[in-house]
């Protein structure tokens, strides 16, 4: 480019011929201040197999040369790679952040727009997803999903058209089940449950719902099963009570005695909004608390024909719509709670910040309103570190779907200890609605999507990774690693014990359950402080002995230093 340049962005056209030979699939951009020594991937995936302009958004960094290489070509077609037209945008400023707000890496580009999310446990991968196409989720006729996996390790990102289902997969409900294995219910197609295996990589259907919902919650229960309420996005408005899936059994039972009325907004829009994206988390004995984002807070409990006990209003907090809730420690019942807009539109969010603790089932919990947030937030994500740490990420000051107006640009980082939030540097690129994050086996946050709204100018085909401070020293090189030599089991009941070894002395250790997103909601995440007891390198572990604490699943294990610097973590599955 003749000189360097603070640059942000690359964009590609594909041939306009109408001939699709040549169309960039897998590739990577890499850049060069000298043209001899050049930088490790700062993007990298899988490009759409269509003739529309991509763009490729990165975090700026100085350069005077610029490499796409394309390592496939989109379509299988042969080994040809061509363009029309390549184009390199400058940043209109630029500030080198300081080493102490951690660091915005690689962006991982998509061939679609990725509106939900899930961690695989077999391998640490990431699978996403939109709807019957890449880019919107209107006007199909149901039965397709198209899916795409990223590989963090070989930095790849794969592609799948779903069909054998039957299910179009956009806006479900989602969690993870003791297995593994995300269960994906309703959206699009409104009654459908699909299971996907990571072990074979197959997906599989399920028994339907008995209520066709969409946009409802979901929550892995302390015995294994689902339960799922709310979702008059689709499937009709109204009445949309709570029911249980036994995966043993592929049944849905309805669940009367749980009623979703109790735990409505007061939305402008109705019931259509009111019920949706409740945040649930799975808790002792079969429950349920439900934490908002309605103000009223409630249990609902899953014996027999289901049970609900009002749990009084999460202090003078508003309605939260589309804001978060994290459990961030586990062991004693603790939830952070964080921005949100009274109605889903055309609203202004909240900064708004709460802990709820929550005891035994039916109990009123405690709620205590903290600092709040720098910025207000709806279609935010919260993803709870291995430290106890809670990294708050995207959002809107003002809720507007399919928009990137009033995005909040700068993510927030929670601290347990001293109740407060530190605004950390800037991402790349808006995430607002249909945007979700998730944490990674190494520590890093994958922060990805927002949009799928057709010829929109907010589809948002990729994601970012960010990894927190805590994997670098105070001049900025990265952090020495404790590294998990071994782990005495694959799988661990609740209450028992295991041992680790490693390869230099911990302070710590921490379990964060492998997670799913969409929505804003992510009822799969929550952390497990582990005492250790320490014999030289080996310490012995005890897991929690209430299953609704440590829910069984697929676990991260974390060692962590005295500097707080997290190993890699090691999957353990515990059965409840």
């Amino acid at each position: 480019m003749k000189q360097s340049y603070d640059i942000n962005s690359l964009t590609y056209l594909p041939r306009q011929d109408g001939n699709n030979n040549g169309h960039v699939g897998e590739h990577q951009i890499v850049v060069s201040t000298d043209g001899k020594t050049w930088s490790s991937p700062i993007v990298l995936g899988t490009y759409l197999d269509d003739a529309s302009l991509k763009t490729s958004s990165f975090t700026t960094i100085p350069a005077r040369y610029v490499r796409l290489i394309a390592l496939t070509e989109a379509g299988n077609r042969g080994p040809w790679t061509s363009a029309a037209e390549i184009n390199i945008f400058a940043a209109s400023s630029y500030t080198p952040p300081p080493s102490t707000l951690g660091e915005w890496g690689a962006t991982i580009d998509f061939p679609l727009v990725p509106a939900a999310s899930a961690m695989l446990f077999d391998s640490g991968n990431v699978l996403v997803w939109s709807s019957y196409a890449p880019s919107t989720f209107s006007g199909g006729n149901g039965g397709i999903t198209l899916t795409a996996t990223f590989d963090p390790a070989l930095a790849t990102v794969s592609q799948r058209n779903v069909s054998n289902v039957g299910h179009d997969m956009f806006c479900p409900g989602l969690s993870i089940d003791a297995n593994g294995s995300p269960i994906v219910t309703g959206g699009n197609d409104a009654a459908k449950t699909s299971i996907y295996d990571p072990s074979p990589d197959a997906w599989v259907s399920a028994a339907n719902m008995n209520i066709p919902r969409g946009y409802q919650a979901q929550a892995t229960l302390s015995d294994g099963r689902i339960f799922t309420i709310g979702g008059s996005w689709s499937g009709g408005e109204g009445g949309k009570n709570g029911e249980v899936y036994n995966v043993a059994l592929n049944v849905w039972t309805l669940l009367p005695g749980c009623p979703v009325a109790p735990m409505l907004t007061n939305d402008s829009q109705g019931v259509y909004r009111q019920d949706n994206h409740g945040w649930l988390f799975g808790w002792k004995n079969g429950s349920v608390f439900q934490a908002g984002p309605s103000m009223a807070m409630n249990w609902y409990g899953t014996a027999g024909s289901g049970s609900q006990t009002a749990a009084g209003l999460r202090a003078s907090d508003t309605d939260s719509m589309n804001g978060n809730a994290v459990m961030y420690d586990a062991v004693n019942g603790k939830i952070l709670t964080v921005g949100g807009a009274p109605n889903y539109q055309d609203s202004y969010a909240t900064a708004n910040a709460h802990i709820i603790t929550i005891g035994n089932p039916g109990t009123i919990p405690t709620v205590t309103t903290i600092s709040s947030m720098s910025y207000t937030r709806a279609f935010a994500n919260g993803v709870v570190l291995p430290d106890g740490t809670v990294f708050i990420t995207g959002g809107q000051a003002y809720a507007v779907p399919f928009t990137d107006t009033t995005a909040v640009m700068y993510p927030e980082l929670w601290n347990p200890i001293s109740q407060k939030f530190t605004v950390l540097d800037a991402m790349a690129i808006p995430r607002t609605y249909h945007s979700w994050a998730l944490l990674l086996l190494d520590g890093t946050v994958i922060n990805g999507g927002g949009g799928l709204c057709g010829d929109c100018t907010t589809n948002h085909y990729d994601a970012e990774i960010y990894s927190p401070a805590y994997l670098f020293n105070p001049n900025g090189s990265p952090a020495t690693r404790p590294v998990i030599t071994s782990v005495s089991a694959s799988s661990v009941t609740v209450g028992g014990k295991f041992t680790v070894v490693m390869n230099t002395a911990v302070t710590s250790f921490s379990l964060v359950r492998y997670g799913s997103a969409t929505h804003t909601v992510d009822t799969d995440q929550r952390r497990i402080a582990l005492t250790p007891s320490a014999s030289g390198l080996t310490y012995t572990l005890t897991v929690p002995s209430d299953p609704g604490i440590a829910l069984p699943g697929y676990w991260m294990l974390f060692a962590l230093s005295s500097a707080g610097v997290p190993s890699i973590a090691s999957t353990i599955l515990i059965v409840g």
